[in-house]
């Protein structure tokens, strides 16, 4: 199983959000018509802002950055061309993990072969997905310290849910809970804590054999 490696220690983030309507404040299903208007600049799509899942949201996303100021800046370039996009048709971005009212089996998926393949694989699983998330990927040239810092990152895993929690309604309930997205999330298969991997090596033994196997196509399928 081979792993794309990084020159140098780099970030990139990816933001996903709902897009609501102003006037009733439900998701629409509008990344189609938007997406294709950031498009015509850049030809067959915006290189930094993309479906999702769901036709209700929208990825922004930044180029290879070296600095967390760089990717700061990266992305309120993009957010700034989609929220004027947005607003031409009466349309916001909703942030956070989940929409408190609207409900999953209301709306769209994509029609993209990755989304329908997911859909197709985990079925109810997948539909239920009418989430957003922030994801942070970190690029590191070292095997060891790779898995080094992969080992010492569980510490910090509740402190940062503790300071993101942002989803404490769906469908309309109180779930009682300040962050159920990840009660949504983790019916997932491939999601949680990694395995307390002890070398890079076992890493990629342990996803060369999902592979093999035919359990996924790559390691972006695993959700840890």
């Amino acid at each position: 199983m081979k792993f794309n490696a990084s020159p140098r220690n780099t970030l990139g983030i990816e933001v996903e959000s709902g897009i609501v309507d102003l006037s009733t404040l439900v998701l629409v299903p509008r990344s189609d018509d938007v997406l294709a208007e950031l498009a015509e600049p850049h030809g067959d799509e915006h290189p930094k802002a993309k479906h999702e899942f769901y036709q209700s949201s929208i990825e922004v996303i930044t180029g290879i950055c070296e600095t967390v100021p760089e990717a700061g800046a990266d992305l309120r370039a993009t957010f700034d061309e989609v929220d004027e996009a947005l607003a031409k048709r009466g349309l916001v971005l909703q942030p956070g993990g989940l929409h408190p009212f609207s409900a999953w089996h209301e709306l769209s998926v994509t029609d993209k072969e990755r989304y329908r393949g997911l859909e197709r694989d985990l079925a109810g699983v997948a539909r239920r997905l009418l989430i957003c998330g922030c994801h942070v990927h970190i690029g590191l040239g070292d095997d060891a310290l790779r898995i080094d810092l992969m080992r010492q990152m569980p510490y910090f895993l509740p402190h940062l849910l503790a300071l993101s929690t942002s989803s404490p309604f769906w469908q309309g309930e109180d779930t009682g809970l300040a962050s159920y997205r990840i009660s949504v999330f983790d019916n997932l298969p491939r999601t949680g804590l990694p395995p307390d991997y002890q070398s890079w090596a076992e890493l990629q033994r342990s996803v060369g054999v999902l592979v093999d196997l035919g359990i996924i196509e790559d390691s972006s399928k695993i959700w840890w």
